[in-house]
């Protein structure tokens, strides 16, 4: 009877020590540009085509109810790889994103996940649009990552002299109207980009880095350049979709999603990966047929509005998470407190806004109730809890000059009418109360960071 129980002793004893043994999850973070919440099959969209991703949603978890952190590019990004509502970092302001005159960037002082990752061992790398600065102390490799691929902001601007009016927007933008820079760990190896191949290029960059990193943590941030526009593909996507141009970059896009996979797979990393696709902000609608969609939800980029901000969120991880869908309300920032959660890194002596996911992924435990503040630059335009969302300003994405002020907030439920049709406000002063009291403890507490976007 001793030596049964000191072999069951010994057992339990290996197991553990096997548990302990094993190695930190990698984190690769899939973030596409401007695609929206209809854009995929999985997402309701009838005429784009995604397998892949389609494929990840029903193998991983999807969510109906995920954000961006802000309703377009520059501080979405930095909100994403800092935790960090963007205007405590100061990237955001009245011009809304970076350009490249501009003399701002990501403060190097800022945490990053790549930043907190490193220092517990992990390869990181960043692929694709950067758009967090392009001077000392922003680029990627001050801002924790060790390699780098890809364009330092979007794809539409250094737009060369003479270039036709309208051409960003084209169904057929000519391949040579832009000179945005290709380079590869800060030094440029292609001006202009050839960018009818960049999705592929990318990805062989991503599968390299996945396969030469196999052996040891990593962490990698693959920020693709499209949807956005121009929208270019690939001969093996141009012309293959019903959604036209859009779709056959999203279709390219979700078959590199499909060589991610592929790879993890291949390696026997699957089921030690975080893997999270997302994408910036919603469609940019005002680019017609070259916008996108974002399904149900009302507008789209640039505003606070839910077409602007929630954004499609997958999370995949073969054995780990279990397939499903949920409601939960989540957002970007929470990318970061979870990567360093799981990595058991150190949370920075910042106030930081994501919460950490995994209780949710892992144990399909519902997440805290929390408010999810909605910005459109530095200013606050919306609050939701729960189900409830209320507008203090409101202000379609593009076109229109001045905000719309709301006393009191315009009030939608959100469950009942996700496409923010039916104000409810005069029927609700109790969840009107309770969403101003959360946006005073929020401003009472807020420290904007020095604006970088000048």
């Amino acid at each position: 009877m001793k030596s049964v129980c000191l072999g069951l002793a010994l057992g339990l004893f290996s197991f553990s020590a096997a548990l302990c043994a094993s190695p930190p999850p990698n984190v690769v973070i899939i973030f596409a540009d401007d695609l929206g919440y209809g854009d995929l099959s999985c997402y309701g969209s009838p005429t784009i085509h995604t397998p892949n991703l389609d494929r990840m949603a029903a193998e991983g978890l999807r969510f109906t109810d995920f954000y961006a952190a802000a309703e377009v590019c520059t501080p979405s990004r930095a909100a994403l790889l800092t935790g960090r509502y963007p205007i405590r970092s100061g990237m955001c302001g009245s011009r809304r994103v970076l350009f490249p005159n501009s003399e701002g960037g990501l403060p190097k002082e800022e945490v990053t996940i790549a930043d907190a990752l490193r220092q517990k061992g992990y390869a990181t790398e960043q692929i694709g649009k950067w758009h967090l600065g392009i001077h000392e102390g922003s680029r990627p490799l001050d801002q924790g990552f060790e390699h780098q691929f890809g364009l330092p902001y979007s794809n539409d601007m250094d737009g060369r002299p003479g270039l036709p009016k309208g051409s960003t927007g084209s169904p057929t933008p000519p391949e040579d109207g832009w000179n945005v820079a290709l380079s590869s760990d800060g030094k440029i190896i292609e001006q202009p980009a050839v960018q009818t191949t960049l999705t592929k290029r990318y990805t062989e960059e991503a599968v390299k880095f996945i396969t030469e990193k196999k052996d040891k943590p990593f962490f990698l941030y693959f920020a693709h350049t499209f949807p956005h526009v121009p929208l270019f593909a690939s001969p093996d996507f141009k012309g293959k979709s019903r959604g036209g141009i859009f779709g056959d970059a999203v279709e390219e896009l979700d078959w590199s999603v499909g060589q991610i996979m592929a790879t993890l797979r291949a390696t026997g990393l699957a089921e030690n990966t975080l893997v999270f696709f997302t994408s910036d902000n919603g469609p940019w609608l005002i680019m017609g047929n070259q916008g996108g969609s974002a399904g149900l939800l009302k507008d789209g980029k640039g505003s606070t509005w839910e077409g602007g901000m929630r954004v499609p969120g997958i999370a995949w991880q073969p054995g780990r998470i279990k397939p499903g869908v949920t409601h939960e309300l989540a957002n970007a920032m929470d990318l970061f407190t979870t990567a360093l959660t799981l990595a058991g890194a150190k949370t920075p002596d910042v106030p930081v806004d994501g919460v950490d996911l995994s209780p949710l992924l892992y144990e399909s435990k519902a997440l805290p109730q929390r408010p999810f503040f909605y910005y459109r630059g530095d200013q606050l335009f919306a609050c939701r809890i729960g189900e409830w969302k209320a507008h203090f300003r409101t202000q379609i994405g593009y076109g229109q000059a001045k905000a719309d002020a709301h006393v009191p907030p315009l009030l939608f439920h959100l469950g009942l009418d996700p496409s923010e049709k039916r104000d409810v406000a005069k029927d609700q002063p109790e969840v009107i109360a309770q969403i101003e009291a959360a946006v005073k403890e929020h401003q009472a507490n807020l420290v904007p960071g020095k604006p970088q976007l000048q």
